[in-house]
C-alpha cells in the first residue's frame, strides 16, 4: 500500500510511494513495489516496540484510509490501504503485534531485548559458532555457507532460543538486518515469495551465509571451523577406517566417531589430538551403501584390500572408506543408517 515518511523533524516529502509491506514479530518492513514485483532487499524498517497507533488518521484530506504509526522515537508513518477493510485489518494485526512486544508479555521472542549483533558475532566464533562449508545446488557451488536447519540447530544448542520456531524467528531477524544472507536458489526464493510470516527457511538444503561486511571483520578459516552443535551429539560408534583423501586419492588411516542428535560423522588424525577433527559431515539426507570387492569400483584409487563402503553427503560428496573386516564394515553401515 502507498506509504508517506514522516521524520520527526526537518521538512516533510509529500509525495506518496507504493511499497510492499511485511509485519514481523517486532517490526514493519517496507519494500520498494514496481511492477507487480518487490524488490529482494527491504527499504526500510519500522519498529514495534512502544510504537502508537492511530486508526483511522483523518488529517490528510480526501485520504479516509489512512493510518499512522508514531514510533518509540517519535518518527511519524503514514500508511494508506486500498480499503476500509484492508486498514481495519493492517491495524489490528500491527496492534496485537506491539502488544506482544509489551513487558511482561510471555507469548513471543522478546526479539527487541535481543542483541542481534553479539547473537551474530557467536555464530561466526571459530570455536563455539557454526559451521561453514561448501554446498553444491542444482550445478552451482556455494562456499562459506550453511543451512537454514543448521543455523536452528545452533540457535536451540546456544539457548538463545527456546524452541525451532523461535530460533527462526530470530534467524528471521538476523536475515531482515543483513547479518545473515541468502545465497541458494531455495533461500533467495523463499524471500522472493514471502508476504505475511517468516522468510528463513528451517531446512535442510536452503543455504545462507554471513554478509560480505560482517565477513571482513575477522579472518576466520571457515572450511575448517566445527562447530560446538557437532560435537555435542551422543557417541554411537568409533574406530580405525582407512579413507581414500578427496584431493590426493591416497588411503590414511582416520579415527571415526558416529554420533547422534544431531548425527554427525567425523574423523580424526591419529597422529595428533582426538580433540579437533580433521573433517566431518552432517548426515541428513546421506547414502550408504556397500561396494563390491571383486574389481575396484568407479572413483576409487589406489591398492584396496576390501571391506569397502561409500557415503554420499546431501552436498554430492562422496566419501569410500574401508573396514579392517567384512563385520565391521557392515557394523558401520547399519550405524551410518540409522542416523540419515
Amino acid at each position: 500500500m502507498p506509504c508517506l515518511h514522516s521524520p520527526p523533524q526537518g521538512h516533510v516529502v509529500l509525495n506518496w510511494k507504493v511499497r510492499w509491506f511485511v509485519l514481523k514479530a517486532d517490526k514493519l518492513l517496507y519494500y520498494k513495489y514496481e511492477g507487480g514485483k518487490r524488490d529482494s532487499c527491504h527499504r526500510g524498517t519500522i519498529p514495534l516496540a512502544g510504537c502508537e497507533i492511530t486508526c483511522p488518521y483523518l488529517e490528510f484530506e480526501n485520504r479516509p484510509l489512512v493510518l499512522r504509526l508514531k514510533s518509540n522515537s517519535s518518527e511519524e508513518y503514514f500508511l494508506e490501504a486500498c480499503s476500509r477493510e484492508e486498514r481495519d485489518e493492517w491495524a489490528t494485526e500491527i496492534r496485537a503485534a506491539v502488544q506482544k512486544l509489551r513487558p511482561g508479555s510471555s507469548k513471543s521472542l522478546q526479539l527487541h531485548n535481543i542483541n542481534l549483533s553479539q547473537v551474530v558475532d557467536s555464530m561466526y566464533d571459530v570455536h563455539s559458532g557454526i559451521k561453514m562449508s561448501s554446498h553444491v545446488e542444482q550445478g552451482s557451488t556455494y562456499i562459506n555457507c550453511f543451512s537454514g536447519s543448521a543455523v536452528v540447530d545452533w540457535l536451540v544448542f546456544m539457548q538463545l532460543a527456546l524452541t525451532r520456531v523461535e530460533a527462526v524467528t530470530l534467524a528471521s531477524a538476523l536475515l531482515d538486518e543483513g547479518s545473515v544472507r541468502a545465497v541458494g536458489i531455495k533461500s533467495v526464493e523463499a524471500i522472493r515469495n514471502a508476504a505475511l510470516g517468516e522468510q528463513f527457511l528451517d531446512d535442510s538444503t536452503a543455504l545462507y551465509s554471513f554478509a560480505e561486511s560482517f565477513k571482513k571483520r575477522g579472518s576466520v578459516k571457515a572450511e575448517k571451523s566445527v562447530s560446538a552443535v557437532e560435537l555435542s551429539g551422543r557417541v554411537q560408534k568409533r574406530g580405525y577406517l582407512l579413507k581414500q583423501g578427496h584431493k590426493v586419492k591416497n588411503w590414511k588411516v582416520r579415527l571415526f566417531v558416529l554420533r547422534a542428535e544431531p548425527g554427525f560423522l567425523h574423523y580424526y588424525d591419529p597422529s595428533k589430538d582426538d580433540i579437533s577433527p580433521a573433517g566431518g559431515f552432517s548426515l541428513r539426507g546421506c547414502l550408504v551403501s556397500s561396494l563390491h570387492d571383486n574389481g575396484i569400483p568407479s572413483g576409487v584409487k589406489g591398492k584396496v584390500q576390501g571391506n569397502l563402503f561409500k557415503i554420499i553427503t546431501q552436498t554430492d560428496r562422496h566419501y569410500f572408506i574401508q573396514a579392517p573386516t567384512r563385520q565391521e564394515k557392515m557394523e558401520w553401515i547399519e550405524a551410518i543408517k540409522q542416523l540419515t
